[in-house]
């Protein structure tokens, strides 16, 4: 018996399809239909909902990775392709940030926001000023309430810089008519330790001062870090053994600045007292006086050192020339003595060695005026330092031309009777020693040749190197032979102006100086503002025994620091000099 429905057709090979007479064929086939297309759309469903899954599970997979790797994903492109999406990235912060030269922060900038109102959209203004007030207690009431109610504006300041803190109990406080500017506040990192070279910007963030003021176009065009040449490490050092100085010698102030002598580089620039450029500091209070580079000073005998490479490279006078110091010297009815007269006839090199200045005014004198003034305009002091990267420079004083008389002429040659920079004196000192060429200082990191011109001879130089050496050995700078470090300089002890003449007690002290002379790195300028004698001193307030011994106590402890190895042997060959002698 056959199944319902199928029965053998006329040849008995297959079964045909029979339909009963009491089946709806028609209902039938069309619930077969539905029941195929409904499997049919859930299984399309449930495959783009697996793919569905697959995407997002692969997404948030790569997205863990990237994230997860330390420095991100390095992609390879072509310099030209790499820079040019380097520029059009925007920044969000619009200033720039400042670098040590070891790429050390500095100076950055933190985002933050300005609160401000619109009087015309205030309802009630002494209610708005009372709440103001009180979440702002520094400033008063009449002040807020001044703003606002400001006639025709739309815009008024309440405040600067607040904090997420502030913002949001601004916010609370419902006042439809306050509102947020979006800003940045400039931050220095280390307090007072960089003041005088970075200086300050406003509330707006516009340099007003140092770095700052000079490259403000730069620090607000690019997004680019500015490396300086300063080392944050050295400055501390620095700083540190300047105030302790200041400190014992009950000083008025003092500075230091630390320069390479073959780039101009500045690694270091110190000026006490000093300020926190994160506080608003009153216009005019002399914190904010750089004296490297704004205090124009008579640096005394440090400007023998220029006398000397005068002398020497003039042609006129050898390094065994010698000069009768045995008595006084008189200029235009004007007497000048020595501070430690050794009454007798002496070579160049003692009269650097132990100060002179009846040698120095008599090798002055043989030189010439014009070649005084001509070398000296050469090394820089007739101007400002140039291309120098901090807008507060003083300017030179000295005798025009035409007034430049034989007493100017015998001053000058013992640093009186000019006024000069810190930064005129250590640009000059580093070309005198380091073979002979002027470069100009800089305190922005660049791999581009500085300007530089030459000066004096190799053989000049190297004659004053040896000079300066035993100055150190021998004269007014034993305090700073630092064993291994081979240093040369120079001291100078001036007598402030006062009311037409020089005070007796009032003094700058200098020592400039030069590590190491056989082949010179770095030059050191220490200047102390009015040092008291003390007991350490035996009541003696100059140069030798302040500011050379801080100079020592300075090069002993960054000399380690820069990298320079102690040469012990020196110490044996300065011995076998003493015992010759």
């Amino acid at each position: 018996m056959l199944p319902l429905g199928l029965s053998k057709s006329k040849n008995n090979n297959f079964y045909a399809l029979q339909t009963p007479k009491n089946y709806n064929m028609g209902v039938s086939m069309f619930e077969e239909t539905s029941n195929a297309v409904a499997v049919q759309t859930c299984r399309n469903r449930m495959i783009f909902a697996v793919i569905g899954f697959f995407i997002a599970y692969l997404i948030i997979a790569i997205r863990v990775f990237f994230v997860c790797l330390p420095h991100g994903v390095k992609i390879s492109l072509p310099e030209e392709e790499l820079t040019e999406r380097e520029i059009d990235i925007p920044s969000p912060i619009a200033r720039a940030d400042i670098l040590d030269r070891n790429g050390a922060l500095i100076a950055t900038s933190l985002p933050t926001v300005n609160l401000y109102a619109n009087p015309k959209k205030i309802q009630n203004a002494k209610d708005a000023a009372l709440k103001l007030s009180k979440l702002f207690p520094e400033i008063d009431y009449d002040t807020i309430y001044a703003k606002l109610t400001k006639k025709r504006s739309s815009f008024s300041m309440i405040k600067h810089d607040l904090s997420p803190a502030q913002q949001a109990e601004v916010n609370a406080l419902g006042i439809p008519a306050l509102e947020f500017q979006n800003s940045e506040k400039r931050v220095y990192l280390h307090n007072n330790l960089f003041a005088h070279v970075l200086g300050h910007t406003d509330m707006d963030n516009i340099g007003q001062s140092g770095i700052e003021k000079f490259m403000h176009k730069r620090l607000t065009q690019s997004s680019k870090p500015l490396k300086l040449t300063l080392d944050m490490g050295i400055q501390d050092t620095i700083h540190e053994q300047l105030a302790e100085a200041v400190k014992k010698f009950d000083a008025k102030g003092a500075a230091a600045i630390l320069m390479d002598v073959n780039t101009g580089d500045v690694l270091s620039l110190v000026s006490l007292p000093d300020f926190n450029p994160n506080i608003k500091i009153p216009l005019g209070e002399k914190s904010l006086f750089n004296f490297i580079t704004q205090a124009t000073y008579e640096p005394g005998s440090v400007f023998k050192t220029f006398n000397t490479a005068l002398a020497l490279e003039s042609g006129k006078i050898k390094i065994t020339d010698k000069f009768d110091a045995t008595k006084p010297v008189v200029v235009q009815k004007r007497k000048i003595s020595d501070d430690h007269p050794k009454n007798s006839w002496l070579t160049v090199d003692e009269i650097l060695t132990y100060s002179s200045n009846i040698g120095s005014v008599k090798m002055a004198e043989k030189v010439g005026k014009d070649g005084q003034r001509k070398f000296l305009q050469n090394l820089g002091f007739f101007e400002k330092v140039q291309d120098f990267e901090i807008p507060e420079m003083g300017r030179p004083l000295f005798q025009s031309e035409k007034n430049w008389a034989p007493i100017t002429v015998a001053t000058v040659s013992y640093g009186h009777g000019i006024s000069v920079t810190p930064l005129h004196i250590i640009t000059a000192f580093s070309a005198i020693v380091n073979g002979g060429i002027y470069h100009n200082p800089t305190l922005i990191k660049s791999d581009t040749q500085k300007v530089s011109k030459r000066v004096i001879s190799e053989y000049t130089s190297e004659q004053m190197r040896q000079m300066l050496r035993n100055v150190v050995l021998y004269g007014t700078g034993k305090k700073a032979d630092i064993a291994g470090y081979e240093v040369g300089g120079k001291t100078g002890t001036a007598n402030k102006a006062d009311k037409g003449s020089y005070a007796k007690t009032r003094v700058t002290n200098s020592f400039i100086s030069t590590f190491p002379t056989s082949d010179p790195k770095y030059a050191l300028l220490v200047v102390i503002d009015e040092p008291q004698g003390i007991k350490e001193t035996w009541g003696y307030r100059t140069a030798g025994w302040n500011a050379v011994p801080t100079s020592g106590k300075i090069i002993s402890s960054v000399a380690p620091q820069l990298g320079l190895k102690a040469n012990f042997d020196l110490e044996a060959q300065r011995a076998h000099i003493k015992a010759v002698q």
